[in-house]
Protein backbone atom coordinates (compact mmCIF):
# COMPACT_ATOMS: atom_id res chain seq x y z
CA UNK A 1 0.00 0.00 0.00
CA UNK A 2 2.12 2.84 -1.00
CA UNK A 3 2.76 5.90 0.41
CA UNK A 4 3.26 9.40 -1.22
CA UNK A 5 7.03 10.14 -0.52
CA UNK A 6 8.21 11.85 2.50
CA UNK A 7 8.15 11.61 6.13
CA UNK A 8 4.95 10.45 8.27
CA UNK A 9 4.72 11.83 12.18
CA UNK A 10 3.03 10.31 14.32
CA UNK A 11 1.83 11.79 17.54
CA UNK A 12 0.60 9.45 20.91
CA UNK A 13 3.53 7.25 19.13
CA UNK A 14 5.18 5.67 22.84
CA UNK A 15 2.69 2.62 23.28
CA UNK A 16 -0.62 1.65 21.62
CA UNK A 17 -2.66 2.15 18.05
CA UNK A 18 0.63 5.18 17.87
CA UNK A 19 3.55 2.83 18.21
CA UNK A 20 1.68 0.37 15.52
CA UNK A 21 0.78 3.58 13.36
CA UNK A 22 4.50 4.29 13.71
CA UNK A 23 5.49 0.96 12.99
CA UNK A 24 3.14 0.39 9.96
CA UNK A 25 4.43 3.62 7.88
CA UNK A 26 8.42 2.34 9.00
CA UNK A 27 7.51 -1.69 7.29
CA UNK A 28 6.30 0.47 4.16
CA UNK A 29 10.03 2.02 4.75
CA UNK A 30 8.41 5.77 5.17
CA UNK A 31 10.32 7.76 7.60
CA UNK A 32 8.55 8.15 10.80
CA UNK A 33 8.80 10.75 13.49
CA UNK A 34 7.23 9.31 16.54
CA UNK A 35 6.02 12.11 19.19
CA UNK A 36 4.75 11.71 22.71
CA UNK A 37 4.96 13.43 25.45
CA UNK A 38 6.12 10.21 27.27
CA UNK A 39 9.87 9.80 27.17
CA UNK A 40 8.99 6.12 26.39
CA UNK A 41 8.51 7.30 22.81
CA UNK A 42 12.40 7.15 22.48
CA UNK A 43 12.37 3.42 22.58
CA UNK A 44 9.78 3.10 20.96
CA UNK A 45 11.74 5.10 18.07
CA UNK A 46 14.94 3.15 18.94
CA UNK A 47 12.80 -0.28 18.21
CA UNK A 48 12.04 1.04 14.80
CA UNK A 49 16.02 1.91 13.85
CA UNK A 50 17.30 -1.45 15.22
CA UNK A 51 14.89 -2.97 12.05
CA UNK A 52 16.90 -0.52 9.66
CA UNK A 53 14.04 2.21 9.69
CA UNK A 54 14.87 5.54 9.64
CA UNK A 55 13.13 6.95 12.89
CA UNK A 56 12.80 10.50 15.45
CA UNK A 57 11.84 10.68 18.81
CA UNK A 58 10.07 13.91 19.77
CA UNK A 59 9.06 14.11 23.48
CA UNK A 60 6.25 16.85 22.91
CA UNK A 61 3.04 17.68 24.13
CA UNK A 62 0.39 18.59 21.39
CA UNK A 63 -1.68 20.66 23.36
CA UNK A 64 1.25 23.18 23.54
CA UNK A 65 1.54 25.04 20.75
CA UNK A 66 5.05 25.77 20.36
CA UNK A 67 5.87 22.73 21.19
CA UNK A 68 4.37 21.31 18.09
CA UNK A 69 5.81 23.87 15.85
CA UNK A 70 8.93 23.35 16.98
CA UNK A 71 8.43 19.70 16.75
CA UNK A 72 7.08 19.72 13.07
CA UNK A 73 10.05 21.89 12.80
CA UNK A 74 12.97 19.56 13.80
CA UNK A 75 10.99 16.60 12.34
CA UNK A 76 11.40 18.11 8.63
CA UNK A 77 15.29 19.37 9.05
CA UNK A 78 16.22 15.32 10.08
CA UNK A 79 13.79 13.47 8.15
CA UNK A 80 12.85 15.73 5.61
CA UNK A 81 9.17 16.81 4.39
CA UNK A 82 6.09 15.73 6.18
CA UNK A 83 3.49 14.46 3.87
CA UNK A 84 1.33 12.36 6.63
CA UNK A 85 0.08 13.52 10.04
CA UNK A 86 -1.25 10.91 12.29
CA UNK A 87 -2.93 12.10 15.11
CA UNK A 88 -3.21 9.43 17.66
CA UNK A 89 -2.30 11.30 20.71
CA UNK A 90 -5.07 10.87 23.70
CA UNK A 91 -5.79 10.81 26.73
CA UNK A 92 -9.29 9.26 28.87
CA UNK A 93 -11.43 10.73 31.77
CA UNK A 94 -13.85 8.37 33.14
CA UNK A 95 -16.95 9.87 34.93
CA UNK A 96 -19.82 11.32 34.95
CA UNK A 97 -21.12 14.45 33.47
CA UNK A 98 -21.85 15.34 36.87
CA UNK A 99 -19.23 13.97 38.84
CA UNK A 100 -16.05 15.15 36.91
CA UNK A 101 -14.03 17.37 37.85
CA UNK A 102 -13.94 20.41 35.33
CA UNK A 103 -10.09 19.62 34.92
CA UNK A 104 -11.05 16.25 33.52
CA UNK A 105 -12.92 18.08 30.62
CA UNK A 106 -10.03 20.71 30.00
CA UNK A 107 -7.65 18.60 29.50
CA UNK A 108 -9.77 15.73 27.92
CA UNK A 109 -10.08 18.58 24.88
CA UNK A 110 -6.36 20.17 25.52
CA UNK A 111 -5.06 16.92 24.32
CA UNK A 112 -7.25 14.88 22.28
CA UNK A 113 -8.99 18.37 20.60
CA UNK A 114 -6.54 21.32 20.85
CA UNK A 115 -4.07 18.72 20.17
CA UNK A 116 -5.25 17.68 16.21
CA UNK A 117 -6.08 21.71 15.86
CA UNK A 118 -2.50 22.60 16.81
CA UNK A 119 -0.80 19.73 14.76
CA UNK A 120 -3.53 20.15 11.68
CA UNK A 121 -1.89 23.47 11.73
CA UNK A 122 1.26 23.03 12.24
CA UNK A 123 1.36 20.22 9.67
CA UNK A 124 -1.10 21.23 7.38
CA UNK A 125 0.34 24.79 6.82
CA UNK A 126 3.63 23.11 5.06
CA UNK A 127 1.52 20.34 3.16
CA UNK A 128 -0.42 23.25 1.73
CA UNK A 129 2.16 24.89 0.59
CA UNK A 130 3.87 22.21 -1.39
CA UNK A 131 0.88 21.11 -2.86
CA UNK A 132 0.25 17.55 -1.56
CA UNK A 133 -0.34 15.87 2.01
CA UNK A 134 -2.36 13.24 4.36
CA UNK A 135 -3.74 13.88 7.46
CA UNK A 136 -5.43 10.99 9.38
CA UNK A 137 -6.70 11.49 12.89
CA UNK A 138 -7.53 8.44 15.17
CA UNK A 139 -10.78 9.78 17.25
CA UNK A 140 -13.56 7.23 18.78
CA UNK A 141 -16.84 5.19 17.77
CA UNK A 142 -17.68 7.01 21.08
CA UNK A 143 -17.44 10.11 18.93
CA UNK A 144 -20.82 9.70 17.95
CA UNK A 145 -22.41 7.18 19.85
CA UNK A 146 -23.19 7.73 23.11
CA UNK A 147 -20.95 6.09 26.17
CA UNK A 148 -22.19 6.07 30.04
CA UNK A 149 -19.17 7.78 32.40
CA UNK A 150 -17.65 9.04 28.88
CA UNK A 151 -18.49 12.08 28.35
CA UNK A 152 -15.22 14.33 28.63
CA UNK A 153 -13.71 11.93 26.17
CA UNK A 154 -16.77 11.60 23.89
CA UNK A 155 -17.10 15.49 23.46
CA UNK A 156 -13.33 15.89 23.03
CA UNK A 157 -13.39 12.85 20.25
CA UNK A 158 -16.62 14.61 18.44
CA UNK A 159 -14.45 18.15 18.54
CA UNK A 160 -11.39 16.20 16.66
CA UNK A 161 -13.78 14.69 13.94
CA UNK A 162 -15.26 17.91 13.34
CA UNK A 163 -11.77 19.63 13.39
CA UNK A 164 -10.58 17.17 10.92
CA UNK A 165 -13.38 17.07 8.35
CA UNK A 166 -13.37 21.05 8.27
CA UNK A 167 -9.59 20.86 7.68
CA UNK A 168 -9.66 18.72 5.06
CA UNK A 169 -12.53 21.46 3.58
CA UNK A 170 -9.94 24.19 4.03
CA UNK A 171 -6.78 22.17 2.70
CA UNK A 172 -8.60 21.03 -0.37
CA UNK A 173 -7.27 20.29 -2.81
CA UNK A 174 -3.98 20.07 -1.99
CA UNK A 175 -4.36 17.89 1.46
CA UNK A 176 -6.51 14.73 2.37
CA UNK A 177 -8.03 14.77 6.09
CA UNK A 178 -9.99 11.64 7.06
CA UNK A 179 -10.77 10.24 10.59
CA UNK A 180 -10.60 6.12 12.00
CA UNK A 181 -12.27 6.01 14.41
CA UNK A 182 -11.60 2.71 16.77
CA UNK A 183 -14.00 0.91 19.44
CA UNK A 184 -12.59 -1.11 22.04
CA UNK A 185 -8.91 -1.69 21.46
CA UNK A 186 -6.49 -3.57 23.25
CA UNK A 187 -4.31 -1.16 24.81
CA UNK A 188 -3.28 0.25 28.11
CA UNK A 189 -6.21 2.73 27.93
CA UNK A 190 -8.97 0.18 27.78
CA UNK A 191 -7.28 -2.25 30.05
CA UNK A 192 -7.22 1.04 32.51
CA UNK A 193 -10.90 0.62 32.41
CA UNK A 194 -10.95 -2.83 33.51
CA UNK A 195 -10.86 -4.24 37.43
CA UNK A 196 -7.33 -5.11 37.06
CA UNK A 197 -5.63 -4.59 34.00
CA UNK A 198 -3.65 -7.64 33.92
CA UNK A 199 -6.17 -9.86 33.84
CA UNK A 200 -7.16 -10.60 29.45
CA UNK A 201 -10.47 -11.87 31.10
CA UNK A 202 -11.58 -8.05 31.39
CA UNK A 203 -12.31 -8.33 28.07
CA UNK A 204 -14.50 -10.79 27.81
CA UNK A 205 -17.11 -8.38 29.55
CA UNK A 206 -16.46 -5.73 26.87
CA UNK A 207 -16.84 -8.47 23.62
CA UNK A 208 -20.10 -9.41 25.86
CA UNK A 209 -21.22 -5.91 26.16
CA UNK A 210 -23.23 -4.33 29.41
CA UNK A 211 -27.13 -3.85 29.00
CA UNK A 212 -27.10 -1.44 31.76
CA UNK A 213 -24.68 0.75 30.01
CA UNK A 214 -26.64 0.53 26.78
CA UNK A 215 -23.10 -1.37 25.29
CA UNK A 216 -24.42 -3.86 23.10
CA UNK A 217 -21.36 -5.74 22.82
CA UNK A 218 -18.54 -6.77 19.56
CA UNK A 219 -20.20 -8.67 17.56
CA UNK A 220 -17.43 -9.68 15.67
CA UNK A 221 -16.63 -11.37 19.59
CA UNK A 222 -13.06 -9.49 19.94
CA UNK A 223 -11.22 -6.76 20.74
CA UNK A 224 -9.61 -4.76 18.00
CA UNK A 225 -5.45 -5.11 18.40
CA UNK A 226 -3.83 -2.00 17.72
CA UNK A 227 -2.34 -2.92 14.39
CA UNK A 228 -5.83 -3.26 12.96
CA UNK A 229 -6.66 0.70 13.77
CA UNK A 230 -3.08 0.71 12.28
CA UNK A 231 -4.40 -1.06 9.08
CA UNK A 232 -7.21 1.28 8.53
CA UNK A 233 -4.97 4.84 9.09
CA UNK A 234 -2.10 3.55 6.29
CA UNK A 235 -4.68 3.04 3.79
CA UNK A 236 -6.43 6.56 4.41
CA UNK A 237 -2.67 7.98 3.95
CA UNK A 238 -1.97 5.91 0.89
CA UNK A 239 -2.10 6.54 -2.30
CA UNK A 240 -4.99 3.68 -2.41
CA UNK A 241 -7.36 5.93 -1.04
CA UNK A 242 -6.31 9.22 -3.28
CA UNK A 243 -10.24 10.49 -3.70
CA UNK A 244 -11.06 9.69 -0.03
CA UNK A 245 -11.35 13.33 2.11
CA UNK A 246 -13.35 13.90 5.38
CA UNK A 247 -14.28 10.78 5.73
CA UNK A 248 -14.65 8.75 8.80
CA UNK A 249 -13.57 4.61 9.42
CA UNK A 250 -15.10 2.80 12.23
CA UNK A 251 -13.02 -0.18 13.13
CA UNK A 252 -14.49 -1.76 15.96
CA UNK A 253 -15.74 -4.87 14.91
CA UNK A 254 -19.71 -4.10 14.54
CA UNK A 255 -19.93 -2.34 18.10
CA UNK A 256 -22.17 0.69 16.82
CA UNK A 257 -23.83 -1.64 14.08
CA UNK A 258 -22.50 -0.11 11.62
CA UNK A 259 -24.09 3.78 13.29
Amino acid sequence: MPVSPGTALVTGAARGIGAAVAEAFAREGTPVALLDRDPDVRRAAKRLTTTGARALALVADVADPAEVEAAVAHTEAELGPVTVLANVAGVLRTGGILDLDDADLAHSLAVNATGVWNTGRAAGRRMRERGAGSIVTVASNAAATPRVGMAAYSASKAAAVALTRTLGLELAPQVRCNIVCPGSTDTDMLRSMWPDPTDDRGSEAVVAGNQGEYRLGIPLRRLAEPRDVAAAVLFLASDAARHITMQSVTVDGGATLGG
